[in-house]
């Protein structure tokens, strides 16, 4: 197949409708507001980073509604809790501090887009600030926004997302010790993978 490989190139496929003055301008340069009050309502972010040579990763991030901190208008914190120690995200960002963020409300089909630089910090006054019944983040990722604006109900209204009569019963899919039993040929039995995880989930979430 034929692939896309020049900006002109794509622009000519998408060259109607062109885009309006209001998808434009709708752009951002500093929280506003709305992008606050959003900010203080979600309780899931993606965050889209990349290590500078090609290699890209998405990782989400929940907490409870309003996890992240906005310190001005410019500038938001997200905690980091524990989790598996990979580090993809924060790897990445030492190499590239350029990042993507996604911010969801559920229920909500619109959604709120960041984009900036990140930085990684150990600041024991912000991990106070964002502690959890007493627990710090290990450490929290920094952001200079450069970019703020909310994108359209589109994608979440032809997903259907937050209808649950399109939901799958959870019963007819693998559990996550049936696919990591499978994947990594453990001789482990899925209930046994499931059971260490729901024991890792209820005493390392904060």
């Amino acid at each position: 197949m034929d692939f896309v490989t020049t900006r002109d190139e794509l622009r000519t496929i998408y060259k109607t409708p062109r885009p309006t003055d209001g998808s434009i301008r709708k752009e951002l340069r500093a929280l506003d507001g709305h992008c606050r009050s959003f900010i203080g309502r979600s309780p899931f972010v993606l965050i889209g980073s990349s290590d500078g040579d090609g290699n890209a990763d998405v990782t989400p991030k929940g907490d409870r509604p309003g996890f992240t901190a906005v310190l001005d208008d410019r500038t938001i914190a997200i905690p980091d809790r524990p989790g598996n120690n990979r580090l993809d995200t924060l790897e990445n960002i030492i190499r590239n501090p350029s990042i993507g963020l996604l911010f969801l409300i559920p229920g909500m089909n619109e959604t709120l887009r960041l984009n900036g630089d990140a930085r990684i910090t150990v600041d024991a006054g912000l991990r106070e600030r964002l502690a959890i019944d007493g627990k710090a983040p290990q450490s929290v990722v920094v952001v200079a926004v450069k970019a703020a604006y909310m994108h359209c109900a589109k994608a979440f209204m032809r997903s259907d997302l937050w209808k649950p009569e399109t939901w799958y019963d959870r019963a007819t899919l693998p559990t996550l010790g049936q696919i990591m039993r499978d994947q990594l040929a453990l001789a482990d039995t899925a209930g046994d993978i499931d059971r260490e995880l729901d024991e890792d989930y209820r005493k390392t979430l904060w």
